[in-house]
């Protein structure tokens, strides 16, 4: 198992918190692969608290003081725009994603039609490379498990 393949089981694992919104997400330090922070869809608190801005607050709150461009996101679906601008924003120049926004959609989950690399192409002054589909039958098995769950209630 590669680094991006362990991350991102963890960003997995983190979804699990919210399984009906399995966006889980890591913030790792590039150079010593550590985890400095995690973060999960916590929208029912906060329309705009998905995982990747979870994890980018509780790195901001944390005393680890660190530089964007040392950092990866990893996440368990692509960037939506609102987070990839955050992201952008917050210097990260690395984000490893699971499932894509296509994928989301064509599921049946209601996605912005802005994919997170028209984000970073139409954000020149900012650098971000975007990694897609590590683990992409593992997250894509979350979120065809959390709509299979909204189509039938129990």
């Amino acid at each position: 198992m590669n680094d991006h393949e362990a991350h991102m089981r963890r960003a997995i694992e983190l979804a699990a918190n919210v399984p009906e919104l399995p966006f889980g997400a890591v913030i790792v330090d590039r150079a010593t692969g550590t985890i400095l922070s995690e973060g999960w869809n916590k929208t029912s608190q906060n329309p705009i608290w998905h995982g990747e801005i979870d994890a980018m607050n509780t790195l901001a709150a944390s005393s680890v003081g660190t530089e964007g461009k040392n950092l990866v996101l990893y996440t368990t679906a692509e960037p939506c725009p609102m987070c990839q601008g955050a992201i952008l924003w917050s210097g990260i120049e690395t984000v490893v994603y699971g499932t894509s926004i296509r994928s989301l959609q064509r599921m049946g989950w209601r996605q912005i039609d802005i994919l997170a690399e028209e984000v970073v192409r139409r954000s020149p002054a900012w650098h971000c490379k975007l990694i897609g589909g590590v683990l992409e039958r593992e997250c894509d098995a979350l979120f065809e498990l959390a709509m299979s769950h909204r189509s039938h209630p129990k």
